[in-house]
């Protein structure tokens, strides 16, 4: 296939489960399927939003939950994107203030929410406000799953404590200077916390549920339509990426590739730690490690989760309409029979975000 003349350019936050472009930059695999793919560090999800709804960017490694939010008008003008593939399975930790696990006394992860939710009443008894936990972005797995876990101790996400949010790579650093009491984002961010011993390590997403869908593999409104053969050839270098991802023997070469292109600044072992199914500082692997080529396939049940928790906690209002329609499996299984050897289809865990726990729900 020729190349067009103008590349698609593809923006990215610095994630372990940006990997998948990564890999597939690195190794030539966007080259070999026949694209032109140029990728685009970008520091937060805002940037990434913007960017593509207005056309600055062709495509990204984006937040499942924001792809609906875009097409309900919960966020910023109203997009349409396409995914055409899911990047990772898990890969989010939360980590907390070393005097906020003192709060709640020796534990050994996954923390339970009863047991935090325990110690922050005795904090309130005591007369201290609530604790500022961080997410990444408001329509984001970690925002909803943080709030399903929360509300599973019988906590009000929106009283009991304090959300805000943070970029990515700047979760450490506000843990380390006393701005945030914990946080919850993707990897490396919470083992690099740990590492520095500004944190300790609670839980994994991946602990709320097991195997739940991370980022994707989306497109701006109409690109689909207009550039559908680089779209499907782009597609086939993360699926394949993915599945290089999973292979054992492939992950001390990831973690190399991915702290000379992403992360410079730190050490290799940190970046290796997700690979290898753990957190730094962490002897005990993850029940629901970081996945890949278990990804792949987008799953609009899955995507039907997340739009249940935002309408849960009141994230958008009305009609969400056809917002599932931009999980495009079609497109995912043109690309995927491209290659020799197509991921088999993952089994799903189904998810507890449509089963709710607690009847804290935001007021009418």
């Amino acid at each position: 296939m020729a190349f067009r003349e103008r590349s698609l350019r593809i923006g990215y936050v610095p994630l372990i489960d940006a990997a998948p472009l990564i890999v597939a930059d690195a190794l030539g695999l966007f080259r070999r399927h026949g694209v032109r793919v140029e990728l685009s560090r970008e520091q937060a999800w805002a940037a990434i939003r913007d960017k593509l709804a207005f056309g600055a960017l062709d495509g990204a490694h984006l937040l499942g939950a924001l792809v609906l939010a875009l097409a309900t008008g919960a966020v910023g003008p109203t997009r349409r994107l396409a995914v055409t593939a899911g990047l990772a399975r898990n890969g989010n930790t939360v980590v907390l203030s070393p005097a906020l696990a003192a709060c709640i006394g020796p534990f050994v992860p996954p923390l339970s929410a009863v047991a935090f939710a325990e110690a922050l009443r005795m904090r309130a008894e005591a007369g201290l406000p609530p604790p500022t936990l961080a997410v990444v972005f408001p329509f984001s797995s970690h925002n909803l799953l943080l709030r399903h876990w929360l509300a599973g101790g019988g906590l009000d996400p929106d009283r009991d404590v304090r959300l805000v949010v943070v970029p990515p790579p700047r979760v450490a650093e506000a843990l380390a200077h006393g701005a945030i009491e914990g946080f919850c984002a993707g990897e490396p961010w919470g083992s690099h916390a740990v590492a520095r011993g500004a944190g300790r390590f609670a839980l994994a997403t991946g602990d709320i549920w097991p195997d739940h869908p991370e980022k994707v593999l989306a497109w701006g409104e109409g690109l689909v339509e207009t550039r559908t053969e680089e779209v499907l050839a782009a597609t086939g270098a993360v699926i394949e990426a993915g599945q290089w991802l999973e292979a054992a023997g492939n992950r001390r070469e990831a973690a190399r590739l991915l702290q000379d292109r992403v992360f410079p600044e730190l050490p290799r072992s940190t970046i290796a730690a997700a690979f290898d199914g753990r957190v730094a500082g962490c002897t005990a692997r993850l029940a629901a490690p970081l996945r890949f080529a278990a990804a792949s396939r987008p799953c609009r049940e899955e995507a039907a989760a997340w739009l249940a928790a935002m309408r849960r906690w009141g994230h958008f209002a009305g009609n969400d309409g056809d917002a599932l329609d931009g999980w495009r499996t079609d497109l995912w299984e043109r690309a995927a029979a491209r290659l020799a050897a197509p991921p088999p289809p993952a089994p799903r865990t189904p998810s507890p975000l449509l089963a709710p726990t607690s009847p804290q729900e935001p007021d009418a």
